[in-house]
């Protein structure tokens, strides 16, 4: 799945909805001692969906709180936002000087004995949490996408509607690293299977 440069409340959310009925369908796609196992020294498949759930969550949770508590914590937007491929320019930047998940990597976890089952789940719970913020950017009109901010940890203050740009770019680029990756790493799923 490819995401065009949306700008418009509605472009946004149709991006969403791809995603939600395409775009994850990568994910579910992987045998499940695959999906299970790590890429070398890197996230599994399933670690990589569980940061995107991890870090889907609270964009949607924020949306759905009063304008004047977001206006109170982060305080008003003072200049507008960036469009979609300035944002992610500036966020590849900030990757590529070292820039980490933080507290929103994914915790170590025992796996579970039912990888099918448990791939299933995640990805259930992903494709929930990408409709949830979908809808709640309806909420929202234009204007106020550009009036109110949220805190980004590596972006810092950013528009809700620049949060959302990043949300949309953050499934794409978890997507191109797994790709990436297992082209040039040997898996060993007996490590999943453990």
């Amino acid at each position: 799945m490819t995401i065009a440069e949306p700008q418009s409340s509605d472009e946004i959310r149709a991006a969403f909805e791809d995603l939600r009925d395409q775009g994850l369908s990568f994910w579910a796609e992987f045998p499940p001692e695959v999906f299970a196992a790590p890429i070398g020294d890197a996230w599994s498949p399933a670690d990589n969906v569980r940061h995107l759930i991890k870090s889907t969550l609270p964009v949607t949770k924020a949306l759905k709180l009063p304008k004047l508590v977001l206006r109170t914590l982060f305080g008003p937007a003072t200049i507008g936002s960036s469009s979609y491929g300035e944002l992610i320019a500036r966020y590849q930047g900030i990757l590529a000087g070292g820039g980490k998940a933080g507290k929103f990597a994914p915790q170590s976890i025992d796996v579970p004995d039912d990888l099918e089952a448990w791939q299933r789940k995640l990805v259930s719970v992903c494709r929930d949490s990408v409709s949830d913020l979908s809808r709640a950017v309806g909420s929202w009109s234009e204007g106020d996408l550009d009036r109110y901010r949220l805190p980004h940890p590596l972006l810092g203050k950013i528009t809700l509607r620049e949060m959302l740009f990043f949300s949309l770019y953050h499934f794409t680029h978890h997507k191109g690293n797994v790709i990436r990756r297992m082209a040039n790493v040997e898996l060993d799923i007996t490590s999943a299977t453990k």
